[in-house]
Order: C-alpha cells, then structure tokens, then sequence
C-alpha cells in the first residue's frame, strides 16, 4: 500500500479549522496537499463530509466534493490549484463547491477523504452517492484528514 497521504497548511492532524473556513464566516477554502500520490493515478477524489452532524441534523453533511485530474505537465500535489478540477459536487447546503463547517450545536469534526483513482467519469453537481459509486473498483489508495470547528 502507498503512503499516499493528505495535510493542510491551515490546520494541523486533529485540531481546529480557524474560523475563516467556516461557512458562516468567510467560507474560504482551505488549502489541500496530497503526499505520494501513487503511480497510475489518473484522478483525484476529495469528499468533506461532518458525521457528527448526525446527532442534530440526522444525517452525515457534506461539505465539498471535488474530482480533480493529474493530467497536466507538472503535478504538485495540492487541490485546489494544482490539479484540474474536473467538477465540483453539491453538498449538503444545495451548492455546487465548498461549504465550510458550520456545526449547529457543538464542536464536530470534519473529515478530509482524499481517493486516488485510476480514472472515473462524473459530471457537475454530483452527489456523495453517485461519487462513491463511481469510484467502486477504481480506488488505488485512501488519505484522510481530521479538523475539528465549534461554533
């Protein structure tokens, strides 16, 4: 297995997303590495998603889902920037890109999964679902990344 692995230099393993990532704030994106992206890589899937938010919204919200492709002459290794960005999912706020955290009632944690694939078709404003199901039998390689946020 490959040491594929996601970071981010806004916030550090298991801390606090600053506040200007989060929706009701400034909602900016953060910034995302990919380390050791295996060989074969055609495509990258990236699904934020806050399973904490089942206690009060009754479901898992997502947050932001990308498909990004390494076809390009140099691949630094970042989303979003370096890689193309194919297409943007809708996440849970009914909108296409990122909806940052914004936990209704207490601190939640967010988690970053980041998929390489050997490549997939998708289209604009796909949902979790039809992402997950496009990426069966095409996964070479997993990376995740936890942030917590308290409103």
């Amino acid at each position: 297995m490959s040491k594929f692995s996601i970071t981010s230099s806004d916030f550090k393993e298991g801390e606090e997303i600053p506040k200007k990532f989060g929706y009701k704030f400034e909602n900016q994106t953060p910034t995302i590495e990919l380390h050791d992206v295996p060989t074969g890589t055609q495509d990258v899937a990236l699904i934020v998603d806050d399973p904490d938010a089942m206690k009060a919204v009754g479901k898992v919200w997502i947050h932001w889902l990308i498909l990004a492709s390494t076809d390009r002459p140099t691949f630094p290794n970042s989303i979003p920037g370096s890689f193309l960005i194919l297409f943007e999912g809708k996440n849970d706020f009914g909108e296409i890109g990122y909806g940052g955290p914004a936990p209704p009632d207490r601190r939640h944690t967010y988690i970053f999964k980041a998929y390489a694939l050997n490549g997939i078709v998708m289209k604009k404003g796909f949902s979790k679902q039809d992402l997950e199901h496009a990426m069966e039998g095409h996964i070479l390689a997993e990376a995740k990344l936890t942030g917590t946020f308290t409103p």
